[in-house]
């Protein structure tokens, strides 16, 4: 009996030892997987200041090799948060993968790097907890007495004198953040030169979502998308010459579009362009008497660099530009009369599961904005009867 006691005890005792054990494993499965689902900010030391992965391109090939049949997870993806597209969240390589938060960052700064318009626009970042953003603006339409701020006014009185009380009028500009969405589908072949990946992915996501960004603060229809400037209600369009041949630009035209911009918004007023129009810009020529002479092309003449500016500001010529004799292909605005939010950057993340059946590898880019002029319409000066706008164009000449 003792014997028997005995055995049971030594028993009890080993399968004690081995729960312990497999409560010990538990907890740090359990703590890898909480790791793995949530964003670990940087720290103190060297490596984590910068992220696990210094590149793009090998950080999709730990990903691709966590999804593979009996794939182990690099240590590195468990330092990125999970994003599971099924039910379980903390299996990482049944979703998807953050890209780090600096490549992101990266990313966004490459792109307004990249960008001629969005990177001269006023930004305004949105806080984590909101889908937009409502602003009080100042409703001035008009630059005549009583209208100036919206209905501020003062008066010239006498002692003792009564004068009648105003106040500026303000109006609601509402910012809606819509989604800039792209898809890239990467193959085996290009998962094995992890530096080739990097640099395509960069370069070719970082350039479109620029060119498609600008394209929007020009063309953009409002809806589902930022208001571009020429569909805006503040757009000044300037009247063509009389008898003005079709497809060209004269230096009339530019006279009286630089005479429609408010003299306050010159200092930052740029002329972009589409690149057409620069035929146009070199033989350009004022009359004076028989003569003329050149008006963009410095004294050297053509044996010397064009000054590439009109009236002192700076030409850019820019492919979102309309093209030769539509509206749109001259513009001269001044960007910073353009209001433009942005939320969280650009959202990066990768999966193999979307195409799994042909083993090519997901990497998705989502960048969430909106835009639209600061004027809800053009300006009526003080004297004089030539509307005023940051934003003017040439009409059409076809």
């Amino acid at each position: 009996m003792e014997r028997l006691e005995k055995i049971l005890n030594d028993l009890g005792t080993g399968v004690h030892n081995r729960l312990t054990a497999v409560e010990t494993q538990a907890d740090a499965i359990e703590r890898a997987v909480a790791l793995a689902a949530i964003a670990i900010p940087g720290g103190s030391g060297p490596a984590r200041s910068r992220g696990p992965y210094a590149s793009l391109g090998r950080f999709g090939q730990d990903v691709a090799a966590a999804a593979r049949p009996g794939g182990q997870v690099a240590e590195n993806l468990l330092k990125i948060r999970a994003a599971a597209t099924g039910a379980n969240e903390g299996i990482p390589s049944e979703g998807g993968f953050l890209v780090q938060q600096d490549q992101s960052d990266a990313l966004l700064k490459g792109m307004f790097d990249a960008s001629v318009l969005a990177s001269r626009c006023n930004r305004l970042p949105i806080s984590p907890n909101s889908n937009g953003i409502k602003l009080p603006m100042i409703d001035e339409t008009s630059r005549a007495n009583g209208s100036r701020w919206g209905g501020v006014q003062t008066y010239w009185a006498a002692e003792a004198a009564t004068v009648t009380g105003t106040k500026p009028k303000f109006r609601k500009a509402e910012l809606e953040l819509h989604k800039l969405f792209g898809l890239c589908y990467v193959t085996d072949e290009m998962l094995q030169d992890a530096s080739a990946l990097g640099v395509v992915l960069e370069q070719s996501f970082r350039e479109e979502l620029a060119f498609k960004l600008d394209d929007a603060i020009v063309r953009g229809s409002g809806a589902g998308m930022p208001l571009g400037i020429l569909s805006s209600g503040c757009l000044v369009s300037v009247a063509i010459e009389a008898g003005q041949a079709a497809k060209t630009v004269v230096y009339e035209n530019v006279v009286k579009m630089f005479s429609r911009m408010p003299a306050r918004n010159r200092r930052n007023g740029f002329w972009f362009i589409n690149q057409e129009i620069e035929p146009q810009l070199f033989t350009m020529s004022l009359a004076i008497g028989t003569g003329g002479s050149a008006v963009y092309v410095p004294g050297g003449g053509a044996s010397a660099a064009p000054y590439a500016s009109l009236l002192g500001r700076p030409v850019v010529p820019i492919e979102q530009c309309s093209a030769l004799g539509d509206v749109g292909d001259i513009l001269f605005a001044d960007p910073s009369f353009y209001l433009l939010i942005d939320k969280n950057g650009i959202q990066t993340a990768a999966s193999i599961h979307v195409q799994f059946l042909t083993d090519e590898m997901c990497f998705r880019w989502i960048l969430r904005t909106d835009g639209q002029p600061m004027l809800a319409s053009a300006i009526t000066p003080y004297k004089g009867t030539g509307t005023l706008s940051p934003f003017v164009t040439l009409a059409e000449r076809v």
